[in-house]
């Protein structure tokens, strides 16, 4: 059983390539929902934070207790948190999804009005974000995938990394 992270930034589509699988049968869990993550305080100087003074961080107990089941199958999970090096231990292969940041920028002001990424002011956060934690990110990851094309190319591409290790 291979324990696979999908990550990147806000819009690069990990909601969709993790919505995909799902879709394909394979055991997928988005953790960006109150059941995988939860806020928490932040630094009041962060101003990087999705809400001020808080943060959107993995619920490490239920996440390590998932990440440590061991049922024959591959699990992908999908998110991207402060914490989540954290269990990078239980983690057999992460993969970066990334794009142009000018492509990036374009998909988030088309979310819908209350998706993070539609205001302006959420696009220069996670503009400023792309060019800080991008780059750590990149370093911890195994792979990267440019995900400006299809979601279908996308988990293909996931897919056949993860067959080929």
């Amino acid at each position: 059983m291979k324990r696979i992270l999908i990550t990147g930034m806000s819009g690069t589509g990990k909601s969709a390539v993790i919505g995909e699988l799902r879709r394909r049968a394979y055991r997928a869990v988005d953790l960006d929902t109150p059941q995988w993550s939860h806020w928490a305080d932040a630094a009041p100087e962060d101003h990087l934070t999705p809400r001020a003074g808080q943060d959107w961080v993995w619920r490490e107990d239920r996440v390590r207790d998932l990440l440590s089941r061991r049922d024959g199958e591959d699990l992908f999970v999908s998110g991207c948190a402060t914490n989540m090096s954290k269990l990078f231990d239980v983690i057999d292969t992460i993969i970066l999804l990334s794009m142009p940041l000018d492509t990036l920028m374009g998909r988030l002001a088309a979310r819908r009005p209350g998706g993070y990424g539609h205001m302006a002011d959420e696009r220069r956060k996670i503009a400023e974000l792309v060019a800080t934690i991008e780059p750590l990110l990149r370093r911890s990851a195994d792979h990267e995938i440019n995900t400006a094309r299809s979601v279908t190319d996308a988990v293909e591409d996931v897919l056949t990394l993860v067959k080929s290790r």
